[in-house]
């Protein structure tokens, strides 16, 4: 985009080893932080809604482009209130569905408000573009979903299981203690209840009795305070050698390489990023049948998709991968081929760009 538009990046600072300083770096744009909390934070959100206020009356952009609820619902009011010409706004999930009582009411109200400030509203599944439309979050003219789906496609060069040897992932996977002959699922994403990490806990526990040359392998951190895990979940977890949580790591690939299946079983999503990226690994994924992964996944084919929170569904999708029974056509080569025509990320951003240039200056 910055080789036809002038890009300000705008996000929290973040904190080592990812801040926005580094991002802008290797994007090769200016950036300006404005600290936005993920929680629920009254006062901060306003002084944040008034920073950029302030950002977007000195910068006169003729488009701001927001991402993630919070700084979707500060980034939308600013540019609403300083008159913006086009004010966009993604949609990769919506915490809202699986909220209930007061904070459900609360949540609907700060979607429809984003959605409200905003030109265009733009969806990245078509799962998520039903919910909206059919809950009346926007009028449909305002809502669309660009290309396939996803909010800015998957680099299939950088996500490519040719550019590693054999032995160097199995000398890493020795080196993190997964046996060489175990079948090796993998998790990547935030070890969460709404992603499922309770059910797949379970499920994984009840299947090594009948299979005990497996291994689980969760890269990601945890969010205590956000959506914590269930305790006797943690106690598996810490007593399960079989179960290795790797933290969160700022390159997955090696972990996706050493694994033979992704497991996601998550309870909501927009266009889920880990299942794109194992895709484009040519992994096989065991995924929920929810928007976003029910749109990557062809069931049978890369793989199997199943009702949420059934632990009994999942071990039985698990255990399919494992002997590969002929509940999914396991070529790695075609599945791959499918991200790399559908979600490749130049295809993604040519389409984005297209709707920029679509404007009116």
């Amino acid at each position: 985009m910055s080789q036809f538009y002038e890009v300000i990046g705008i996000s929290s600072s973040g904190k080592p080893p990812i801040t926005l300083e580094n991002v802008g770096d290797k994007e090769e744009v200016r950036v300006i932080p404005v600290e936005m909390s993920r929680k629920i934070t009254f006062l901060k959100d306003i002084k944040g809604v008034f920073q950029l206020c302030r950002i977007f009356l000195k910068e006169k952009p003729c488009i701001v482009h927001t991402h993630t609820p919070k700084a979707g619902l500060l980034g939308m009011i600013a540019a609403y209130l300083t008159r913006v010409p086009y004010r966009l706004h993604t949609v990769a999930g919506m915490p809202l569905l699986e909220a209930t009582g007061n904070k459900r009411k609360l949540l609907d109200l700060v979607e429809k408000l984003t959605y409200y400030c905003a030109t265009h509203v733009y969806p990245n599944s078509y799962g998520l573009k039903d919910i909206i439309i059919e809950g009346k979050y926007a009028p449909s003219k305002k809502v669309k979903v660009i290309g396939d789906g996803s909010s800015n496609g998957i680099d299939t060069t950088y996500f490519d299981p040719n550019i590693y040897r054999k032995e160097d992932i199995q000398s890493l996977a020795t080196s993190i203690g997964i046996p060489e002959d175990d079948f090796v699922f993998v998790f990547v994403g935030r070890l969460v209840r709404d992603k499922g990490i309770n059910e797949l806990i379970n499920a994984f526990t009840n299947l090594q009795q009948d299979s005990p040359n497996i291994t689980l392998l969760l890269v990601g951190g945890f969010e205590k305070e956000l959506d914590p895990l269930l305790p006797e979940t943690l106690t598996l977890m810490e007593t399960n050698e079989k179960i290795i949580a790797t933290g969160w790591q700022n390159d997955v690939r090696p972990y996706l390489a050493m694994a033979d299946a992704l497991v996601f079983p998550s309870y909501r999503e927009g266009f889920p990023n880990a299942v794109l990226q194992a895709a484009a690994m040519g992994l096989p994924s065991v995924v929920s049948n929810i928007n976003g992964c029910n749109e990557i996944i062809q069931n049978g084919k890369n793989g199997i998709i199943i009702p949420t929170k059934n632990v009994g569904a999942l071990q039985e999708a698990m255990m399919s991968m494992i002997h590969n029974n002929g509940a999914v056509q396991l070529d790695s080569q075609a599945i791959r081929e499918q991200i790399e025509m559908r979600y490749n990320r130049r295809v993604v951003c040519e389409k984005i760009l297209e709707e920029y240039r679509s404007f009116k200056a």
